[in-house]
């Protein structure tokens, strides 16, 4: 089974790693088989159209099997079954968050299902934040406190879903990723034996 290599960080010890996949057949032979490398959870309105195009066409050229959410699937209160097969049937799912990423109940559908599958099919789970403190994710704040303020007013009859995305923002803001505020100006994606360079300061 092939391995994948995250690095993130310039030329500082703090270069991060991340691993998924093992050389044991008897390891990977017990998990359940995956239809995509990386699954793809964004805020179309703040990305498509710049950063998320840029990383998803950069993962792809690469030859990562890459699911991107696109207009065609069909929208509504609740997520799709086709997405949510495609966050269970994923290795990784890299989150971008963004100012708009909590105004969107769908989009904290997608993280509370990624972070479901974290923890019970072991999928790796990177964040991403663009534009963005980690600590507004985490704590629920500006962009994301009027957000959630809506959230509760509309969802006051089913508060354990608004609880729900407020513990899933939470624990992933905490996992390694890349703040792209403060990183260098380069991070690298390998991936059997390739290497993808994306550059936000051209973006």
């Amino acid at each position: 089974m092939a391995s994948m290599f995250f690095e993130t960080g310039s030329s500082s010890s703090s270069s991060s790693f991340f691993e998924t996949g093992s050389s044991s057949s008897s390891s990977s032979s017990s998990l359940p088989r995956k239809t995509h490398d990386v699954f793809l959870s964004f805020r179309g309105e703040d990305t498509r159209r710049n950063f998320t195009d840029h990383l998803y066409n950069a993962l792809v050229q690469a030859g990562v099997h890459t699911f991107r959410d696109n207009d065609h699937l069909p929208r509504g209160e609740e997520i799709s079954s086709q997405l949510l097969e495609a966050i269970r049937g994923s290795k990784i799912s890299i989150v971008v968050f963004s100012k708009g990423y909590a105004t969107s109940t769908w989009c904290l559908e997608e993280l509370a299902n990624i972070m479901e599958c974290r923890k019970t099919k072991y999928q790796v789970v990177l964040p991403v934040f663009y534009d963005i403190d980690p600590s507004d994710v985490r704590k629920q704040k500006r962009s994301f406190a009027e957000a959630f303020q809506t959230h509760e007013q509309f969802f006051k009859e089913d508060m354990e879903k608004v609880n729900r995305w407020r513990k899933a923002l939470s624990e992933a803001s905490t996992l390694s990723g890349w703040d792209l505020n403060t990183m260098a100006n380069r991070y690298v994606f390998s991936f059997n034996n390739k290497s993808v360079f994306t550059n936000p300061s051209l973006i």
